[in-house]
């Protein structure tokens, strides 16, 4: 038997049982579903990632819907225990879903949510800062000062890059590549190359729009290009930035081969994917290449970082915090909750699911329907016509 769990209950006499595997921040999306007749049970267990067994506990013999994490493996084993609970519906308080089992959420008739669209300008915002602290060594500086090092200015002292007129580089312009390029461009008019799959016709005609507004205005206009290979990117950019999806084909994208094409003093970050980039190759790379750095958010194995890679001063960790900002990070909790008392209530999916500010709005009732449902169309879910 499953070891039992603590927890914390809000709306104890609730109709409905809905658990978050853990607390999230504000309190809306717990209004939201006390409003909706849920007792809300949220585990407060002092463990990072909680195990399977410890999920299981906190669904017990009845549970209508769980708001779980990242961290956590949903599978066969979860989704059979929530569907024998009574349960039909799971979100993810994230908008990746790599450690979900679709298949065997469509076996047991689950319906998985995610967190789209409210992640995008705070995911580049993350990326611009890391590009920035690296280019300018902001971290290995700051470390410095705090050993107690400074002794007086030096015209050494370190010495980073200027990103003016320098050429950004981004790979997989959707939403977040792009709302990163535009910010890279307008804030330090860097010109753009980019390789997507598919054309980012907007971003072309931003880039456009604002050469043109420097160029009347007297000053260099900043150019864009689409690349043909990504190999080209990594050749061509000082500062490359990494916005693919995770899958089969993007594994280990960035390798020693590719690391091996990119300028010695480039800039290297990666908010996307840990999996992404290979990260023993890239500790190799970093320890023969000085003034290459990196800013990574995410890592290979996640939690744990590769040997070698926290000992390089060229490489700048955090961990995890893209989406990390207050607005960000209560409007995914919102989300998540709604995807899950929306699926109890037998709400159809909204049609855009990233078009969510009707969902995100406080001073209004947000709208009845499930904010994202990734398997929608498997299980044969309706769509809202809101």
């Amino acid at each position: 038997m499953a070891k039992p769990v603590s927890i914390e209950v809000w709306n104890p006499n609730g109709k409905y049982r809905v658990v978050s595997t853990k607390p999230m921040p504000g309190t809306r999306w717990i209004n939201l579903l006390v409003q909706q007749d849920c007792r809300v049970e949220i585990c407060t267990e002092k463990k990072t990632i909680l195990s399977v067994e410890d999920i299981i506990a906190l669904i017990g013999n009845k549970c209508d819907g769980v708001i779980g994490q990242l961290t956590e493996d949903w599978g066969e084993t979860l989704f059979s225990a929530l569907s024998k609970a009574g349960g039909k519906a799971f979100s993810n308080m994230a908008v990746g879903y790599n450690n979900v089992d679709v298949e065997a959420a469509n076996k047991y008739g689950v319906a998985v949510g995610n967190t789209p669209g409210v992640l995008t300008e705070t995911t580049a915002e993350l990326a611009a800062s890391l590009s920035l602290a690296a280019s300018r060594r902001i971290v290995e500086a700051d470390g410095f000062m705090r050993a107690g090092l400074y002794d007086g200015w030096l015209p050494h002292l370190f010495v980073g890059n200027l990103l003016k007129g320098q050429t950004v580089g981004v790979i997989g312009a959707g939403r977040i590549g792009s709302a990163y390029a535009r910010m890279m461009i307008e804030g330090f008019k860097m010109n753009l190359i980019y390789y997507d799959l598919y054309q980012a016709t907007r971003l072309e005609k931003f880039v456009t729009a604002y050469g043109q507004f420097l160029k009347a205005s007297g000053e260099q206009p900043v150019t864009w290009k689409r690349a043909s290979s990504m190999d080209e990117v990594l050749q061509v950019a000082d500062v490359i930035s990494l916005h693919p999806i995770l899958d089969k084909t993007t594994y280990h994208l960035i390798n020693k081969e590719r690391l091996s094409k990119m300028k010695k003093e480039a800039i290297l970050i990666n908010c996307s994917r840990g999996p992404v980039v290979d990260e023993e190759a890239l500790v190799e790379h970093l320890k023969h290449n000085p003034m290459f750095r990196v800013g990574l958010d995410v890592f290979e194995d996640e939690p744990y970082m590769k040997p070698g890679l926290a000992d390089m001063k060229n490489a700048i960790v955090v961990p995890h915090i893209a989406s990390a900002s207050k607005w960000t990070r209560e409007g995914m909790a919102t989300l998540a909750a709604l995807n899950v008392v929306g699926k109890i209530k037998g709400y159809p999916t909204w049609s855009n699911p990233n078009a969510v500010e009707p969902f995100l709005d406080e001073s209004a009732s947000p709208p009845p329907a499930c904010p994202s449902i990734v398997n929608a169309k498997a299980l044969g879910l309706p769509v809202s016509k809101l």
